[in-house]
């Protein structure tokens, strides 16, 4: 895509976001584009999943159609959930006391693996570990599963909780959590980014030949 052609789309989508949904016409309009121009942009944000469409009923003649952002447009904005999240932790750890902040990090992945539970029962080790790094790639985690020396490695890339874990470490025993209660196996933190390491890296306690039984 070429500069004019991206900065074009840009508007456009900048554009949906302040109205919430605008016709093409309306569109056209507040860009000062050509109808033909317009759709043109318009199919292509439709065939990349940024906006959809709806028929529009008038009381007379034939209905229109207007165009709104998918939530995977919206993501392309700049967001400020870390800074929500930060606050909001600071609030509970002024109210709560450490251990009552443990639990609610623990209670919050069990209640995550419990959402997954169905995906993970009655599965083999090796089903399971796949199964969990979808579970973890929906959370917002790249990750990757090796094994080390008759055990398992976990390894996560681009921790999604990186701004707040700055500020409040005990957001990694989320993660921790999460991956023993849905392995319902002993897991060891390796390596942490916090530490000046390049990934997390996590040994899971159970035995290879584990994972066809």
């Amino acid at each position: 895509m070429n500069v004019s052609n991206q900065d074009t789309r840009w508007g456009i989508l900048r554009h949906l976001r302040e109205s919430g949904q605008s016709s093409a016409q309306e569109l056209g309009k507040a860009l000062g584009m050509s109808p033909v121009s317009i759709h043109y942009h318009l199919n292509v944000l439709q065939r990349e999943g940024l906006v959809e469409t709806q028929p529009v009923r008038r009381s007379i003649g034939r209905p229109h159609y207007a165009y709104s952002l998918r939530e995977s447009a919206r993501e392309l904005f700049p967001q400020s959930y870390h800074r929500l999240a930060d606050r909001l932790i600071s609030d509970l750890k002024s109210r709560l006391s450490e251990h009552e902040i443990t639990d609610l990090f623990a209670r919050i992945a069990r209640e995550i693996a419990a959402e997954h539970a169905a995906a993970l029962e009655g599965k083999t080790l090796g089903q399971k570990l796949d199964a969990l790094v979808g579970l973890l790639g929906e959370e917002g985690f790249l990750a990757r599963i090796d094994q080390a020396g008759g055990q398992l490695r976990l390894t996560q890339y681009g921790c999604p909780y990186y701004y707040v874990a700055e500020r409040h470490p005990e957001v990694c025993e989320l993660d921790i959590n999460l991956i023993s209660t849905a392995l319902r196996a002993p897991v060891e933190r390796e390596a942490c980014v916090l530490q000046g390491n390049d990934v997390c890296t996590f040994l899971v306690k159970t035995e290879l030949h584990t994972m066809k039984e």
